[in-house]
C-alpha cells in the first residue's frame, strides 16, 4: 500500500528532471517577447518578401540570416542539400545557448506564410509538453530506407520535415551543436538522424507536430487543406485533423498551392475588406509626360486575327506619351502586312523607334518573343516591356499606366473571352503542367473578387519590369522548354526562378477576340465576325444610338408605321459599299434574273445579292439581333424571326437607274438602309409612301 502511494510521487520527481523542463515555469504562458524567429535567406525573392509581410502583420520578431551571401547549399529543389542553413543557424545560436526562457522558431522563408500570431504559436508549443517540436509530413526525405526506424504514430504525419521547428534556445543549440558537415549536405537528414536516435530524442525532448497544429506542410496534404474565412481574417484549416496551423509551408512541388493560399492568408483578401494589399508598394506616374518611364511594346501577330486595324487604332489612342514608347512588331501573316504597313507609315515617326519583323523573315514565334525581351534587356533605358498579342482588345486607354502604377515585377491585366470563362490566366495547374481550375477562378474572371492575384500562368498581355530582365531573367531563352508552347514555357521558366506572376482585375481592361474562325478572302473580312465576335462587330458597325432606340424607343415617324432610325456606323456603311464594289458583279437591271426562283423579277434593280458575296448567313443574323427587337418594340405583341429570303444591295446612278417605280413587297415589313450620305452622295427628294398616301 505504501509503495502504491510513493510511486506517483517518485514519477513526478523523475519527470521534473527531464532536460528542458522547468517545473512550474513551463505551466505559465510564455510571453511573446520571449520568442525569436530565425530564417535563412540569401536573397530577397518574392517569396521572402511575402514571408516578411505575413510576419510583420502579426508582429513577429524575425532575424534574417545569410542575406547577401552566395548560396552554397546545393539545388534543394532537385536534390538533397541545405546544410548551409544549419551552419549559419548554429553560428547565430551561440549567443542564446543558455537563454533558457527564450523560445526559438526556425522556418524557411521563400515558401512559408504565417497564418496566426505569436500568442497562438507559443500556446500550442507549450501544449505539446516538449522542448523541441519539428514539423511533420507524409513523405520521408532524403533517405527512404530510414522509414523502418521511425516511431509509429496512430494518428497524424509520421516523418520529420526540417522546414520548421520550434524549441527552447538551449535545446535548439544542443540540437545543432554537433553539425560539422558541408553546406551541400542535407539539413533534413541531419535532423532526422538525431530524431531517430532514441537516446538523443529523449535527451532533447523532441517530438513532431503530427496533427499539424503548428506547422502545415502542403506536400502530400493538398486535399486536407482549405481556406477558412473568419471575420476579416483568413486561415488554412486542416480537414483531416480539424486543426488551424499557425505556419503554412509550401514544401516540395506545392509552391503554386501556397501562392494560392497566399492570395488570402492572413488578410490579403477577405470578404469584408476586399484586397488589403493592392495599394501597398504602388507608385504614381509623374504628371509631366517627359518624366514617364520608357516602355517597349512587343506586338505579336502569330495567326489570322480579325479587327487588326482597330488594334492599331487603339494603340495610337493609348493614353501614354508616344515619345516614351518603342514598338516591336512580329507579324507572320501576309494578310495583315497592309495593316502593319499603314500603321508604320501613318504613325511610326511619333514613337521612339519602330522595328518590324515580317512574314518574309520566317522568324519563329518563340525566337521573336525572346528577341523582344532581349531588346529591352540590352537597353538600360528600357524601364518596362509590354507584351501584347494581336487578339487582345485593350479598351481601357489607361491600361498601361494602371499596370505600371500597380508596381509588380510581372503583371497581367485580366482579359477574357466575352461571356465565357476563358481568360489569359490560370488559377491552378494540373500535375502534368496544364490547366486546372482554382476554386476562385470563376469569381476572379467575373470580378466578384477583385484584387491582384498571384497565379501560375499568364498569357497574351503582360508587363515586365525592365530591371528584372537585367537581373534575375538574364537567360536569353525564356520561351523554350521541352515541348511546351511559348507561353507555357515562359511561365515555367519564371516559376523556376521563384518570381511571382500576377494578374489584376481591379479595373476592366478589355477582352480577347475569338480567332478560331477568322474569315479571309474578302475586302473587309471583319464584316463576317458577327457570329464569332458579335460585340466587337457591333462596336465597329452598329450605330451607337441603336441601343437608345431599343431602350427609349426614340424613333422618327414621318408617316404612320414608317420609321427612321440609325442602324449602321459610317464605317459599316462604307465597308458594305466597298465590299460590293470590290465584288463588282452587278445585275443588268432587267426582268430576267437567274439568281431568283422562277428567273423573273417584277421590279428589277441593279444589285448584288448578299448570298453572292457569301454574306447571307451574317445578314440574317443581323436582322434577327438588331431589327427583330426593334419591330417588337414598335409593334407590341408582334413576334418575328426576321427571316428574309431575298437580301441585296442596290446601286443607283443618274445615268443608269436613278430611281425605283412604286411597288408592293411580298413581306410583313421592309428594311431599307441608306448606305450613302444624304446631301453628299445623293440629292434628297421627297419620297412618296403609298401606304396611307404619306409623303
Amino acid at each position: 500500500m505504501d509503495h502504491r502511494v510513493c510511486w506517483p510521487i517518485l514519477s513526478l520527481v523523475l519527470l521534473s528532471q527531464l532536460p528542458g523542463c522547468e517545473g512550474e515555469s513551463r505551466g505559465r504562458p510564455i510571453p511573446k517577447e520571449n520568442l525569436l524567429v530565425f530564417t535563412v535567406a540569401t536573397k530577397e525573392t518574392d517569396g521572402f518578401k511575402r514571408f516578411i509581410r505575413s510576419a510583420n502583420f502579426f508582429n513577429y520578431t524575425v532575424k534574417v540570416l545569410g542575406m547577401g551571401e552566395d548560396w552554397t547549399g546545393g539545388d534543394v529543389a532537385q536534390t538533397a542539400g541545405g546544410g548551409q542553413k544549419v551552419r549559419i543557424l548554429k553560428e547565430a545560436m551561440k549567443p542564446y545557448a543558455s537563454a533558457k526562457d527564450l523560445v526559438i522558431l526556425f522556418v524557411d522563408s521563400y515558401d512559408v506564410i504565417f497564418a496566426s500570431g505569436p500568442e497562438e504559436l507559443l500556446k500550442k508549443f507549450q501544449q505539446t509538453k516538449h522542448s523541441v517540436v519539428f514539423s511533420a509530413e507524409v513523405f520521408i526525405w532524403p533517405n527512404r530506407h530510414l522509414e523502418v526506424k521511425y516511431p509509429h504514430v496512430r494518428d497524424g504525419k509520421r516523418f520529420l520535415n526540417s522546414g520548421g521547428f520550434i524549441g527552447f534556445a538551449p535545446n535548439v543549440y544542443q540540437l545543432m551543436e554537433p553539425w560539422d558537415l558541408q553546406d551541400k549536405d542535407d539539413d533534413q537528414l541531419f535532423y532526422t538522424n538525431i530524431y531517430l536516435d532514441a537516446e538523443k530524442r529523449a535527451s532533447l525532448n523532441i517530438t513532431l507536430d503530427h496533427r499539424c497544429r503548428i506547422f502545415q506542410n502542403l506536400n502530400g496534404a493538398l486535399d486536407e487543406v482549405v481556406l477558412k474565412f473568419e471575420e476579416a481574417r483568413v486561415r488554412a484549416r486542416n480537414l483531416a485533423y480539424d486543426t488551424l496551423p499557425v505556419i503554412i509551408h509550401g514544401n516540395g512541388p506545392t509552391k503554386m498551392q501556397l501562392n494560392y493560399l497566399g492570395n488570402y492568408i492572413p488578410k490579403v483578401w477577405t470578404f469584408e475588406t476586399g484586397c488589403t494589399e493592392c495599394e501597398k508598394d504602388t507608385i504614381s506616374l509623374p504628371e509631366k509626360d517627359n518624366k514617364f518611364p520608357t516602355v517597349l511594346i512587343g506586338i505579336f501577330i502569330e495567326q489570322l486575327t480579325p479587327f487588326v486595324e482597330d488594334f492599331f487604332e487603339r494603340l495610337v489612342n493609348m493614353n501614354y506619351p508616344k515619345e516614351h514608347l518603342q514598338i516591336f512588331i512580329h507579324n507572320t501573316q501576309s494578310d495583315h502586312e497592309q495593316d502593319v504597313r499603314r500603321f508604320v507609315e501613318q504613325h511610326g515617326d511619333k514613337y521612339q523607334n519602330v522595328k518590324v519583323i515580317g512574314p518574309e523573315e520566317e522568324m519563329l514565334n518563340t525566337d521573336a518573343r525572346n528577341m523582344g525581351l532581349d531588346m529591352c534587356r540590352q537597353d538600360v533605358a528600357c524601364d518596362y516591356y509590354f507584351n501584347v498579342d494581336i487578339e487582345v482588345v485593350l479598351q481601357n486607354r489607361d491600361a498601361l499606366k494602371l499596370l505600371i502604377d500597380q508596381n509588380r515585377s510581372i503583371l497581367a491585366p485580366l482579359v477574357g473571352r466575352r461571356k465565357k470563362l476563358w481568360s489569359n490566366f490560370w488559377g491552378a495547374m494540373s500535375v502534368d503542367g496544364y490547366y486546372a481550375r482554382s476554386e476562385d477562378y470563376v469569381d476572379i474572371v467575373d470580378r466578384r473578387r477583385t484584387g491582384v492575384w498571384n497565379v501560375p500562368y499568364i498569357s497574351s498581355v503582360y508587363l515586365i519590369h525592365g530591371s528584372l530582365l537585367r537581373s534575375d531573367l538574364t537567360k536569353r531563352d525564356l520561351y523554350h522548354s521541352n515541348k511546351l508552347d511559348a507561353d507555357m514555357a515562359f511561365c515555367q521558366n519564371i516559376r523556376e526562378q521563384g518570381i511571382f506572376m500576377y494578374v489584376t482585375n481591379r479595373h476592366v481592361f478589355g477582352h480577347i477576340l475569338s480567332v478560331e474562325n477568322c474569315h479571309t478572302g474578302n475586302l473587309h473580312n471583319d464584316l463576317w465576325q458577327i457570329d464569332e465576335n458579335p460585340k466587337d462587330w457591333e462596336e465597329k458597325y452598329i450605330h451607337p444610338n441603336w441601343s437608345r432606340i431599343i431602350e427609349d424607343k426614340i424613333l422618327l415617324e414621318p408617316c404612320p408605321d414608317v420609321y427612321w432610325f440609325p442602324i449602321f456606323t459610317e464605317r459599316g456603311c462604307d465597308d458594305i459599299v466597298e465590299e460590293m464594289e470590290h465584288f463588282g458583279q452587278w445585275s443588268s437591271g432587267g426582268n430576267k434574273d437567274v439568281r431568283i426562283q422562277g428567273g423573273y423579277e417584277n421590279v428589277p434593280t441593279i444589285d448584288i445579292h448578299m448570298n453572292q458575296v457569301g454574306y447571307e448567313k451574317q445578314w440574317q443574323k443581323f436582322l434577327k439581333e438588331y431589327i427583330a427587337p426593334l419591330t417588337e418594340k414598335v409593334y407590341p405583341g408582334y413576334y418575328t424571326k426576321a427571316y428574309s429570303f431575298l437580301n441585296f444591295v442596290v446601286r443607283y446612278k443618274p445615268e443608269e437607274q436613278p430611281s425605283l417605280e412604286p411597288h408592293h413587297d411580298a413581306s410583313t415589313f421592309t428594311l431599307n438602309v441608306a448606305l450613302n450620305k444624304a446631301g453628299v452622295d445623293y440629292e434628297v427628294k421627297p419620297v412618296q409612301s403609298h401606304w396611307r398616301n404619306c409623303l
